[in-house]
């Protein structure tokens, strides 16, 4: 456990289980029946996965998502209701693919709010699980846990990555195994309700040392939610000075008015994103630095074949590529990898992602301690 003294501490004493308290239904469709209809049967599923809990059964009294979540826990969700309706489907492992963990919690108020949780490795395809895990869950809307966790929480999404200690380091390649809550529309806004940001992030980590209390580990996670940061708000900017970085400008020294303000994120975090003109949970345009490592194996393959190939002269090494839509450049760093981008959603943006993308990953490069780096374009 010496690798994660930072993330976890001793768990204190399981409370006795209270009575019954809501109608489980259980999610019975496609690829999942088989595994389902075993564990109502009474059957574990060894080999290819096991239920959360498992030794309390896959219907445990009192909890939900996996008996991860008391009642109380669940009504803390809820603005203290405790009529809420919770199926799940079971976390099992499939030792056939690399896909990892896998399992869905959702909870449903009668007056209409869900929850919805999740364990899953995320998804190295296509630039980060598609793009979409990226939009939302690192989003600048997202404030750092803090305290060496890899997760961020917001008032309408929560992540966080499983500690390695006990469960094991994930291939180099492959991305992080993560728990994650979402209460459904995130906001375009830059007010965020810190109660209920708070609120997200016990109930994800109360996820993780489920998971954790499951495989055996010893250790848990400390919940962050009392000394989390101000959220991030709207950022005026000077036209040399994008998103906040001296040096950084548009083309012929044009102001970039044409994007509204800016919301940067806060504080020392896994990564440090700009969004702009966010519509949907999709920014028009995003610059982001990816400073952990671990998360910078969602781009890892996509900056060989993403588009005309990007290199550097000096300092670390690195390969990256550049398209009217997206540049990207990860460069190889003395603590691993770290991930540059630029990201437009459509192609009208290709001159300003030019101009951008060398200044913007030469100044991220020296703030980070991986400068200097100085990319060469392709023509």
């Amino acid at each position: 456990m010496s690798e994660t003294t930072d993330e976890m501490t001793t768990a204190a004493a399981t409370p006795e289980v209270p009575r019954p308290w809501w109608h489980w239904r259980r999610l019975t469709r496609g690829r999942l029946r088989p595994a389902v209809a075993a564990a109502v049967a009474g059957a574990l599923l060894g080999g290819a996965g096991v239920a959360w809990q498992a030794e309390a059964g896959p219907f445990e009294a009192g909890s939900a998502c996996w008996g991860a979540l008391s009642q109380d826990d669940v009504a803390d969700l809820f603005d203290g209701k405790r009529d809420i309706e919770a199926s799940d489907v079971p976390v099992t492992s499939d030792h056939f693919s690399s896909e990892g963990p896998s399992g869905v919690c959702r909870l449903k108020s009668p007056r209409g709010r869900r929850v919805t949780a999740q364990v899953h490795q995320l998804d190295t395809r296509f630039g980060g699980s598609g793009d979409k895990w990226a939009d939302e869950y690192l989003s600048a809307r997202m404030t750092s846990l803090g305290g060496g966790l890899l997760g961020m929480a917001s008032d309408t999404r929560a992540w966080l990555a499983v500690p390695e200690g006990c469960v094991g380091r994930a291939p180099e390649h492959d991305g992080p195994l993560v728990i994650d809550v979402e209460t459904g529309w995130t906001t375009y806004e830059d007010e965020v309700d810190t109660g209920e940001r708070a609120r997200l992030t016990t109930a994800v980590v109360r996820l993780v040392n489920g998971y954790l209390a499951e495989q055996g580990c010893e250790g848990r996670v400390r919940d962050p939610a009392d000394r989390l940061p101000a959220p991030a708000r709207f950022k005026d900017e000077k036209p040399d000075a994008i998103c906040g970085i001296e040096g950084l400008h548009m083309r012929d020294g044009r102001e970039a008015d044409k994007y509204d303000r800016p919301l940067v994120t806060v504080g020392a975090g896994p990564v440090r994103t700009c969004d702009r003109d966010v519509l949907f949970g999709h920014p028009s345009l995003r610059l982001m630095t990816v400073e952990d490592p671990r998360l910078a194996a969602l781009y890892g393959g996509l900056k060989f074949d993403g588009g005309p190939e990007v290199k550097a002269s000096g300092g670390a090494q690195g390969v990256g590529f550049l398209r009217d839509d997206f540049g990207l450049f990860q460069a190889e760093c003395q603590t691993g990898d770290i991930t540059f981008l630029i990201r437009a959603d459509d192609t009208d943006h290709a001159a300003d992602i030019r101009t951008l993308l060398p200044r913007y990953v030469a100044a991220e490069a020296d703030r980070v301690g991986c400068g200097p780096l100085h990319l060469k374009l392709p023509a």
